[in-house]
């Protein structure tokens, strides 16, 4: 959805993609919803201190993420029943029916009605975005330093991701509220938010950024992902374009990431790569268009060759080396951009690098 979004906004003149964005947006807001195994768990623990539910018997769920011991690299699963569970459908927009207890969950779906806003100028986006927002923002004060935001409702771990996301989105709603008070507020959260997650630890020595924090509170020196070192990107970008008074700092500090990233990252030929290929889960096979989408979000306002040729460079790969074509002579994505193509294309991997495309799209 969000890259529908991104390719929407890349050619405003073409009425067919404003329109098929804006039929792929009106679809999620009605039919999502009802597939949510998990509504409203944000709620139900918002206020609670205690430092982990997941042994309580007031809640017992069959929906649920692990990390991989090794990598960090989230795999979800879902009830048995959890597709057909015979909820009716939303008669309006409803904040609380996009919240599952992953707090990284709740906050992608606040950035992708944002963008949904941004496409159609359709206020309800917006405000369904920031309602998402203000739920999880009720969250906020974990056992490090009393700040940022737990990864999910059990508050057992502490990670980049969610705490990014927040900063991220915190950023983009100052940017787009008309009133005064509402974008105080959201720069508040952007600023207090950025400021906690610099000081977490959280980005190393190399000026790259780990998966999360430890127990005790360290970085836990798990893997750099890709779109740890993505997401960011985009919040430094829209924090600087929302302050009052705009400081470069932003986007040095973003530049350097950037940077940090794509040597980290990059193979020999410059395609980017993560920990988890080739048999990374539903959320790894995502995460590097999610660092190009908001990789070109900085070049277009700090620009640097490095950054461009990195955008073409694996958007070329991508078409070249990893690219099959179905029975209807379709082009498909896997999740090896440097190639061979392997099995499965799927959601994943195929919208994954539809964002470096799209990125492409948007230098050119």
């Amino acid at each position: 959805m969000t890259m529908i979004g991104d390719y929407a906004k890349s050619d405003t003149g073409d009425e067919a993609l404003q329109d098929l964005a804006s039929d792929v947006f009106a679809t999620a807001l009605l039919k999502a919803p009802i597939k949510n195994p998990e509504a409203s768990i944000n709620e139900l623990y918002a206020y609670s201190t205690t430092p982990t539910l997941s042994n309580t018997t007031s809640h017992k769920t069959g929906y649920t993420k692990i990390l991989d011991p090794d990598t960090n690299e989230p795999y979800t699963f879902y009830p048995l029943d959890w597709y057909e569970n015979g909820k009716s459908y939303p008669t309006r927009p409803d904040p609380h029916d996009w919240l599952d207890g992953y707090y990284d969950d709740d906050l992608w779906w606040a950035l992708a009605w944002i963008n949904a806003y941004d496409v159609t100028s359709d206020p309800a986006y917006l405000t369904l975005a920031e309602g998402i927002f203000i739920a999880v923002s009720r969250s906020w004060g974990t056992y490090c330093s009393h700040g940022g935001i737990y990864w999910n409702w059990e508050k057992d771990y502490v990670n980049a991701i969610a705490n990014e996301l927040f900063f991220n989105t915190a950023a983009h709603l100052a940017n787009r509220v008309n009133h005064d008070e509402k974008k105080t507020l959201y720069l508040y959260w952007a600023e207090r938010s950025l400021s906690w997650f610099l000081g977490s630890g959280m980005i190393n020595e190399l000026g790259t950024i780990n998966d999360g924090l430890t127990e005790d509170c360290e970085n836990n020196n798990k893997t750099v992902w890709s779109y740890n070192q993505g997401v960011i990107l985009g919040g430094l970008v829209e924090l600087y374009q929302a302050s009052t008074s705009p400081s470069f700092a932003c986007l040095v500090l973003a530049s350097e990431i950037a940077n940090a990233a794509l040597v980290a990252l990059s193979d020999k030929n410059g395609v980017i790569h993560d920990e988890c290929e080739p048999k990374c889960g539903g959320d790894g096979a995502q995460f590097k268009g999610i660092f190009m989408r908001n990789l070109v979000k900085l070049h277009t306002v700090a620009p640097d060759k490095a950054f461009s040729d990195a955008i073409r460079v694996n958007a070329a790969s991508i078409w070249e080396r990893d690219r099959a074509v179905t029975v209807d002579g379709l082009p498909v994505f896997s999740v090896n951009w440097a190639g061979p193509w392997v099995t499965p294309a799927n959601a994943s991997t195929h919208s994954s690098a539809m964002d470096a495309l799209v990125a492409d799209i948007v230098i050119d």
